[in-house]
Order: C-alpha cells, then structure tokens, then sequence
C-alpha cells in the first residue's frame, strides 16, 4: 500500500511539472519577437528561386537567373539579409 502512495504522489507531480513546462513554453512562444515582414531580396529582374532550406531561424535561397546562379542567406526572425554567395560554374 505505501508503494502505490509513493507511485501516485510522483506521478502528480509530473503531471504538475509538466503543466508547468508546458505554460511557460507557451508564454514564450508568444512573447518571442515577430518577424517585421517579408525580405526584399533586391535581386535583378529574372531571378527566381530554384530551391529553399531552412536551418533553424535561417533560409538558404538557391537562386537562377538574372546573373550567375548564387545563394542568399536570410535571418527570418527580422527579413535580413545575412550573406550572399556566388555559385561559379
């Protein structure tokens, strides 16, 4: 009987410890800053995206078109820019 206690007693506060968990992640999923808007690339007329990667709070844009096939590097938590790069043929 003392064991089913000791059970039941950790078992409720997991349950309370993973409430707990789960409110604060909620509140700073909420709190978290938003992106400000869409990224203007600034890339030549022609260009178009040939693929995208994400990578945590980054995308990697593989760009055609409009000059020599490049990479761009963009921060979306605020739209940036972050890098640019050539692709040599």
């Amino acid at each position: 009987m003392r064991a089913l206690t000791i059970l039941t007693v950790v078992m409720g506060v997991m349950i309370v410890a993973g409430v707990v968990v789960l409110g604060v992640t909620l509140v700073s999923r909420l709190n978290a800053p938003a992106a400000t808007g869409p990224a203007a690339l600034d890339e030549p007329a022609g260009t178009s995206i040939a693929q995208i990667s994400a990578a945590g709070d980054r995308l990697s844009l593989l760009l055609h078109g409009g000059g020599p096939d490049r990479v761009v590097i963009v921060d979306v938590r605020n739209g940036q820019v972050i890098t640019r790069a050539g692709l040599a043929h």
